[in-house]
C-alpha cells in the first residue's frame, strides 16, 4: 500500500495499513514526531509487516555506487550536503498537468492546520513561527539530504552548528563525524532549478552525486569522481548508470523487501535518526535566537 496523503496523517493511516494485514511504502516525512514514529517502529514490529519511507534519492544507482567508493576510501576530510532549490511549482506548472483538491470548506484546512502544529509541538515545543518553518523544511526537503549522508557517512556523532535565516526558509548546519565535518545547507527561492548534491572529499579523490528534480522524469543523477594517482595530474569521470527513475528503483526496492521478508534500508527505524537530529538542529537554532 502507497501512503501519500497529508502527512500529518501518516502515523495513523500506517500503523492501520499495518494492523489490516498491509505492507506499506508511506512517503516522507513518515511522521512528525519522535512519539508517532516510535508508535509505527511497534505497529511494524507486531504485525511482521514490511515499512519503507519514501526517501528515492537512495535508491538512485549513482548513489549506490558512490556509497560503495566512499566504503573503499582511505580517508575522508571533509563532506558537503547542499540542497538549494526552486519552488516545486516553478517546475510541475510548466511540465505537469496537477489536479489539486479545491472542495475542501475552510473548516476542514483549519482543522488540517491544527493537526500540524500539534504534532510539530510534540517535536520542538512551543517554538517560534521561524523554527516552525524551519522544522517542516526539514521533515519535507532535509529528509532526503541527512538520510542519504547517513547512508554515506554514518551518523554524525553530534551536530556542532545549526542556524536558520529567512523565516526557517535558508538553513545550515555543521556534523561532527569526529576526523572531518559534513557541512550541510539548504534552502527554497524562487529560481527554477535544482542545485542539489553530496560531496566527499579524500586526500586523493573526491566523490560527488548531484541530483536533478524529480518532478521530470528521468532525469540523470550522475556521479563524479575526480582523483589524482601521481598528484601531478588530475582525472575527472563521470557516470550516469543508466536511464531509469529513482522512483522506479525505491518501487524495485519495496518488491524485493515484501517478497524476501527483508528490512527496508529506508526503514522506520532508520527514518527516527534523522528526527533525532533534527531535534537537535532545532535546539541549536533556538539557542542562537535566543
Amino acid at each position: 500500500m502507497l501512503i501519500a496523503n497529508p502527512d500529518v496523517f501518516h502515523a495513523e493511516v500506517t500503523i492501520a495499513a499495518l494492523r489490516a494485514g498491509a505492507h506499506v511504502l508511506v512517503e516522507k516525512p513518515m511522521c512528525l514526531n519522535l512519539a508517532e514514529n516510535d508508535a509505527i517502529i511497534a505497529a511494524e514490529r507486531e504485525t511482521g509487516k514490511t515499512v519503507q519511507v519514501g526517501t528515492m534519492r537512495r535508491y538512485a544507482p549513482a548513489f549506490i555506487e558512490a556509497c560503495r567508493l566512499v566504503r573503499g576510501m582511505d580517508e575522508i576530510r571533509l563532506a558537503k550536503v547542499h540542497d538549494l532549490i526552486g519552488r516545486n511549482s516553478l517546475v510541475l506548472e510548466p511540465t505537469s498537468r496537477v489536479v489539486a483538491a479545491d472542495d475542501n470548506p475552510p473548516s476542514v484546512s483549519e482543522a488540517l492546520r491544527e493537526r500540524a502544529a500539534e504534532g510539530i509541538r510534540a517535536a520542538i515545543g512551543d517554538a517560534p513561527a521561524a523554527l516552525g518553518t524551519a522544522y517542516r523544511m526539514m521533515l519535507g526537503l532535509s529528509t532526503h539530504d541527512t538520510s542519504a549522508m547517513r547512508e554515506m557517512l554514518g551518523m554524525p556523532q553530534r551536530v556542532l552548528h545549526a542556524s536558520q535565516h529567512s523565516g526557517g526558509r535558508f538553513q545550515t548546519a555543521a556534523f561532527d563525524y569526529g576526523d572531518f565535518i559534513c557541512q550541510f545547507s539548504t534552502g527554497v527561492d524562487n529560481i527554477p532549478r535544482f542545485d542539489t548534491y553530496l560531496q566527499v572529499y579524500g586526500d586523493d579523490c573526491v566523490l560527488r552525486v548531484d541530483y536533478d528534480t524529480p518532478f521530470v522524469r528521468n532525469l540523470p543523477i550522475t556521479l563524479t569522481v575526480t582523483e589524482t594517482t601521481d598528484g601531478a595530474n588530475k582525472q575527472q569521470k563521470v557516470t550516469h548508470p543508466g536511464w531509469g527513475d529513482a522512483f522506479t528503483e525505491e518501487w524495485r526496492a519495496f518488491h524485493h523487501n515484501v517478497i524476501n521478508g527483508e528490512r527496508a534500508k529506508t526503514s522506520p527505524q532508520d527514518f527516527r535518526h534523522d528526527l533525532v537530529l533534527f531535534r537537535d538542529m532545532i535546539q541549536l537554532m533556538s539557542g542562537a535566537s535566543g
